[in-house]
């Protein structure tokens, strides 16, 4: 609706995990490389764990087109499945024919090593990426173990990265996953953008909606400062602050969002964002002011030294 007043092409803020408009922060390009170097080196195990709405399935498309022809990928991005149904996804995935006559465990595993070993001698790598890993039950993530013992003597015959919130951390913590937990070599946390990393994704999103330039959107400096008050520098919640912010900034025909049209963007989002429940925040400030007033009614005391309010302080062990 705003992009054309703006002089972008498309919304620059859109929910969606596209690839385009990836912002490779210091944490997110670390991401990046530690999952390249697992897959290159077959490390088998690889682990990103973050919170909601950092930009992890985005940087798992951006995987995924990087990774040449010379290695197959298997994707799951509804872990909540059996252990069969778990198999037999990614045997579909990795295009193997489906079996015929009864499914089994067995067979699902045989087909699986037959085609990696194949692989292998055609000096190909397969890949297993699972998206929301923090959803797998605990017996699926022991079948994903299970499936790392398919090995030559020298290596590892399938990679497998498990991608997910930080419960998934926790999760393989647990005794029962012990093993599994042992065998992961490749890890990495991503954490939130910094005020700066805010200010710069913000940019780069509007330079590639806008075909390289930033169109006519402004963000004041006190404006990208409400963005990180409010979003805590998470991505999807900057999108969501800025794409309203937009909308009301277009609505009144202005170009330039000052922090007032983001508080306004905030609030009208809710959503729990940090500072948008009025109610609790006008609560809070009753402590404060109410102390002001206190120590302001002090100084009138000892200044006009009223021998009523001097005798009402005593009493309460308040002064003197």
């Amino acid at each position: 609706m705003y992009a054309s007043h703006f002089g972008l092409h498309e919304n620059p803020f859109n929910m969606t995990p596209d690839t385009r408009y990836l912002f490779l922060s210091r944490q997110h390009s670390e991401a990046l490389n530690h999952l390249l170097y697992g897959i290159t080196e077959k490390k088998g195990f690889i682990v990103i764990t973050g919170g909601i709405g950092t930009g992890k399935t985005t940087l798992c498309r951006k995987l995924l087109s990087l990774l040449d022809e010379s290695t197959d990928t298997a994707l799951i991005f509804n872990p909540a499945v059996s252990e069969i149904e778990l198999l037999e996804t990614i045997t579909q995935e990795f295009g193997i024919p489906p079996r015929k006559g009864r499914k089994s465990k067995k067979g699902y595993i045989d087909d699986l090593n037959r085609f990696l070993l194949e692989n292998f001698t055609a000096g190909r790598n397969a890949v297993l990426l699972i998206d929301e890993a923090q959803n797998l039950s605990p017996s699926v993530l022991e079948q994903i173990r299970m499936l790392s013992n398919l090995e030559t003597e020298r290596e590892k015959l399938l990679q497998i990265i498990l991608i997910g919130q930080p419960g998934l951390g926790e999760l393989l913590s647990s005794p029962s996953l012990r093993q599994l937990n042992e065998r992961i070599t490749v890890r990495y946390t991503l954490s939130p953008f910094d005020p700066l990393q805010v200010r710069d994704y913000i940019r780069h999103r509007l330079a590639v909606a806008g075909g390289g330039t930033n169109g006519t959107a402004s963000f004041s400096r006190w404006a990208y400062r409400m963005i990180y008050r409010y979003s805590r520098g998470i991505p999807r919640r900057i999108n969501a602050i800025c794409d309203r912010a937009l909308l009301i900034a277009y609505s009144r025909n202005g170009d330039t969002i000052s922090a007032q049209i983001v508080r306004e963007g905030a609030h009208d989002i809710g959503g729990g964002y940090p500072g948008t429940d009025t109610t609790r925040n006008r609560i809070g400030l009753r402590p404060i002011a109410l102390a002001v007033l206190i120590i302001i009614f002090l100084v009138v005391v000892v200044i006009h030294k009223d021998p009523l309010i001097e005798f009402f302080f005593l009493q309460m062990n308040l002064i003197g």
